[in-house]
């Protein structure tokens, strides 16, 4: 079993950035974050795996970055350039080569003026 804790939540101006951390219990394959906004589908905002590999949603390209500390089993999402549309819960996901998917607790974002 894998926990997963996230922090880094909270509210911004538009324009303004935030950096969540999501710490892992131990090692995962593949880490990133998926947003559901309220009355919207869940969708995959990046994710990174241990070769370096990085996805990015379209609608977070060159605004967001996800990174990771491989030693901390740790990953982190620097957002900027927000917009009230990043509106969202943001849930840290884990995904084994092998098994399960894990889950964050969930951290709210707010982008509003």
């Amino acid at each position: 079993q894998v926990q997963l804790v996230e922090s880094g939540g909270g509210l911004v101006q538009p324009g303004g950035s935030l950096r969540l951390s999501c710490a892992a219990s131990r090692s995962i394959s593949t880490m990133g974050w998926y947003r559901q906004a309220s009355g919207k589908e869940r969708e995959l905002v990046a994710s990174t795996s241990f070769g370096g590999t990085t996805v990015y949603a379209d609608s977070v390209k060159g605004r967001f970055t996800i990174s990771r500390d491989t030693a901390k089993s740790s990953v982190y999402l620097q957002m900027n350039s927000l917009k009230p549309e990043d509106t969202a819960v943001y849930y840290c996901y884990g995904r084994p080569l092998v098994g399960p998917t894990y889950w964050g607790q969930g951290t709210q974002v707010t982008v509003s003026s």
